[in-house]
C-alpha cells in the first residue's frame, strides 16, 4: 500500500489529470490522481503555493492522520490521537464535516459527533479549554474521509472554496464555478495570443478566468485564507509568496479575449465584474471585451482563434430544449460559414448537441457541473466539413 500524501487537492470530477499537472508546475511531488482529486507532497511553500495559485483546485487539504477503522469507538481512538494542538489554538472555533465511500457507519451524522468529541475531548486533555463548534464561519475546518475499513483526517487549508476568487458580486444566470472554467480553457490548450471568443459569456467567468491567466494574475491575491488562522502558519513566508506573486502580474500581456451575450444587463454584469477582478487595463485597452450580441449574428474575430464556451442547454423533458436545439443548429451554421480555421470547444449537459449543430465532434471529454454530467465537445471547424449525416449517432 502506498503511503498517504500530506496534501490533497479537490477539485471537479474530469480534471484530475490538468489538476496533477498544474500542481506540479508549483513544485509538488509524489502526485497520486485519485477521483475528484489529487495527492500530493512537498515543503509548506508548496501548499501554499497550491492556495494561492491554483486554477483548478476547490480546496487544498493537510492530512493530520488516519489509518483503519472497524467501529465508531475505532473512529474515536483514531481521531483523538491525532496532535491537533500542532494546528488549532485554544479558544478558536471547530467545524467538522464527513465524507465516505462505503462508511461502516449507518449515520454520519453519529461520525461527525464521535469526531467532534475526540477533538474537543484531547483539547481539554492538552490546554484545559475546549474548541467552540461553529458551522458557519470556524476558525478552523476538520474534514474526515470514510471508507469501508479506513478513516483519513484532514485540516483544511483554504477556508472558502477556492473557486471563490473575491471578484464575483453577481453571478448573472446559470454560471459555471470559476475552477471548472479555468479547467475548460486548460482542457482546450487555449493560450495567449490566441485569440479566444465566449459566445454565450454570461457573467464573463471564462473571460475574466482566461485574462487572469494572459496577466498572470495568481486567483487567490484578493482573499484570505484559513490557513492564516493556523499555528502553524508562517507568515513570512506567505507575504514573500503574496509579493512574489503581485509582482509577476502583467498588465501589459497580448492577448484578444471576447465576450458575448444576447443581453446588456448580463453584459454589464461581467464588465462589473472584470473590473473588480483587477482587469480595467485590459477592458481599457480593448484586448478584453465584452459586447451585448446575439451569438448567431456576431461576426468571426480578425484572425482565426478559439471558441470555447457553455451555450445554454435543456433537459428532454424542459419544453424550452426545442428552442435551444433550433438556436444551436442556427449557431453552428453561424460557425460553419464565418469561422473556418476556428476550433471550437462547448460544455453541454446534451449528448445531442453535435447531432444538434449537425457537427462531428473530434474529442468529448466527460466533466461534471456540479453533480450534472457533461461533455466538453471539440469541432475542428472547417467550412462545408465535419457535418453530421442524418441518422448518425453520438
Amino acid at each position: 500500500m502506498s503511503t498517504p500524501s500530506p496534501y490533497f487537492a479537490v477539485c471537479p470530477r474530469g480534471l484530475e489529470a490538468a489538476l496533477s499537472e498544474e500542481l506540479g508546475a508549483l513544485g509538488a511531488r509524489s502526485l497520486q490522481e485519485a477521483p475528484g482529486g489529487c495527492g500530493f507532497a512537498g515543503p509548506l511553500r508548496v501548499a501554499y503555493l497550491a492556495n494561492l495559485h491554483s486554477r483548478l483546485a476547490s480546496r487544498i487539504l493537510l492530512r493530520m492522520g488516519g489509518g483503519p477503522i472497524r467501529s465508531e469507538q475505532d473512529l474515536y481512538d483514531r481521531v483523538r490521537a491525532v496532535e491537533w494542538e500542532r494546528e488549532i489554538g485554544p479558544g478558536q472555533s471547530l467545524r467538522v464535516d464527513v465524507t465516505a465511500h462505503r462508511s461502516p457507519f449507518r449515520s454520519l451524522q453519529f461520525a461527525v459527533l464521535r469526531v467532534k468529541d475526540a477533538i474537543v475531548d484531547r483539547a481539554r486533555e492538552q490546554s484545559g479549554t475546549r474548541p467552540d463548534v461553529d458551522r458557519a464561519r470556524p476558525d478552523v475546518q476538520v474534514l474526515a474521509h470514510l471508507r469501508e475499513a479506513t478513516a483519513d483526517l484532514y485540516l483544511d487549508l483554504s477556508g472558502e472554496a477556492l473557486f471563490k476568487r473575491g471578484w464575483r458580486a453577481d453571478k448573472g444566470e446559470a454560471p459555471i464555478k470559476e475552477n471548472l472554467g479555468a479547467g475548460l480553457l486548460a482542457l482546450s490548450g487555449w493560450a495567449p495570443p490566441l485569440p479566444l471568443l465566449d459566445p454565450f459569456c454570461g457573467s464573463g467567468t471564462l473571460c475574466i478566468e482566461a485574462a487572469c491567466m494572459a496577466t498572470r494574475r495568481a486567483p487567490g491575491l484578493d482573499r484570505s485564507f484559513a490557513l492564516e488562522r493556523l499555528r502553524g502558519f508562517d507568515r513570512p513566508l506567505w507575504k514573500e509568496i503574496c509579493a512574489e506573486a503581485r509582482a509577476a502580474i502583467d498588465d501589459r500581456a497580448d492577448f484578444e479575449i471576447v465576450g458575448r451575450d444576447i443581453s446588456t444587463q448580463v453584459i454589464a454584469i461581467a464588465q462589473a465584474n472584470a473590473m473588480r477582478a483587477g482587469l480595467s487595463e485590459a477592458l481599457r485597452g480593448t484586448r478584453l471585451r465584452f459586447e451585448a450580441r446575439d451569438a448567431r449574428e456576431g461576426a468571426a474575430l480578425a484572425r482565426p482563434g478559439m471558441v470555447v464556451t457553455n451555450p445554454p442547454y435543456g433537459e428532454q423533458s424542459n419544453p424550452k430544449s426545442a428552442s435551444v436545439s433550433g438556436m444551436m443548429s442556427d449557431y453552428a451554421a453561424r460557425l460553419k460559414r464565418d469561422f473556418a480555421g476556428w476550433q471550437a470547444w462547448m460544455l453541454s449537459a446534451d449528448r445531442a448537441l453535435p447531432s444538434q449543430m449537425r457537427l462531428k465532434e473530434s474529442r468529448k471529454i466527460v466533466l461534471f457541473n456540479g453533480p450534472l454530467e457533461c461533455r466538453f465537445f471539440r469541432f475542428e471547424l472547417v467550412q462545408g466539413s465535419m457535418r453530421r449525416t442524418p441518422g448518425e449517432s453520438t
